[in-house]
């Protein structure tokens, strides 16, 4: 029995050696995990952070970061833009959101402007200096842009000003633009829209030349 009772003390000691390391194991393995999903819910909580705050500013974050769609931006922006929208739509889908057009000068591109004189004159009811003025306006930006003024100038031959008129939305586009999308003024032009119209104006005398541009009214 004395025997028996000195195995058993020497057993006793590595026994408790082993269950204190396995306890040491079991406390780094359970501060590991713990460490783990502070890291994911702090990760989780940086993302729906975000995600608000995109919602948030949207109207002024989105119109910052949209490229072009000419070709004149960086790919990866434009790609880049394109899975912010994708991720933006879902939040407005679920949260609900109000769009509102911006207005961005470096939207526009004329691209083209043609100045020629009137063909038919109905006796003399049609000035003499009548002319066309057919010009191509495009919306460039990846998102709705509110449409600007028209700025029509005639140039004397040493391209001083004779005469400049400035034309509202209502005033410039087609009417078959405008009873196409009734919201126009609100809505503004879709992106990469491409708008055609065709402007009559009488020249002044000594016009020589014509400059067209747009501008947004203070």
């Amino acid at each position: 029995m004395h025997g028996a009772l000195e195995r058993k003390q020497k057993i006793g000691p590595i026994s408790e050696t082993v269950a204190s390391a396995y306890s040491t194991h079991s406390q780094k393995k359970s501060i590991k995990q713990s460490g783990y999903l502070k890291l994911t819910l702090l990760s989780l909580f940086l993302l729906v952070l975000l995600l608000l705050g995109e919602h948030l500013f949207r109207n002024s974050l989105i119109p910052a970061l949209a490229p072009r769609i000419d070709g004149t931006s960086n790919t990866v922006a434009v790609r880049a833009f394109s899975v912010l929208q994708s991720i933006d739509q879902k939040l407005c889908s679920a949260l609900k959101c109000f769009n509102s057009p911006v207005s961005d000068f470096f939207a526009w591109k004329i691209t083209s402007a043609t100045l020629s004189p009137e063909n038919a004159r109905e006796d003399l009811k049609t000035p003499v200096n009548q002319s066309i003025l057919k010009v191509a306006v495009q919306n460039r930006l990846a998102i709705p842009v509110l449409l600007p003024n028209l700025v029509v100038s005639f140039t004397d031959a040493d391209e001083s000003e004779l005469k400049s008129i400035q034309l509202t939305p209502s005033e410039w586009l087609p009417s078959a633009w405008q009873e196409s999308h009734v919201h126009f003024l609100k809505d503004g032009a879709a992106t990469g829209e491409i708008i055609q119209t065709e402007l009559r104006f009488t020249l002044p005398p000594g016009a020589a030349g014509y400059r067209v541009h747009v501008i947004y009214p203070r």
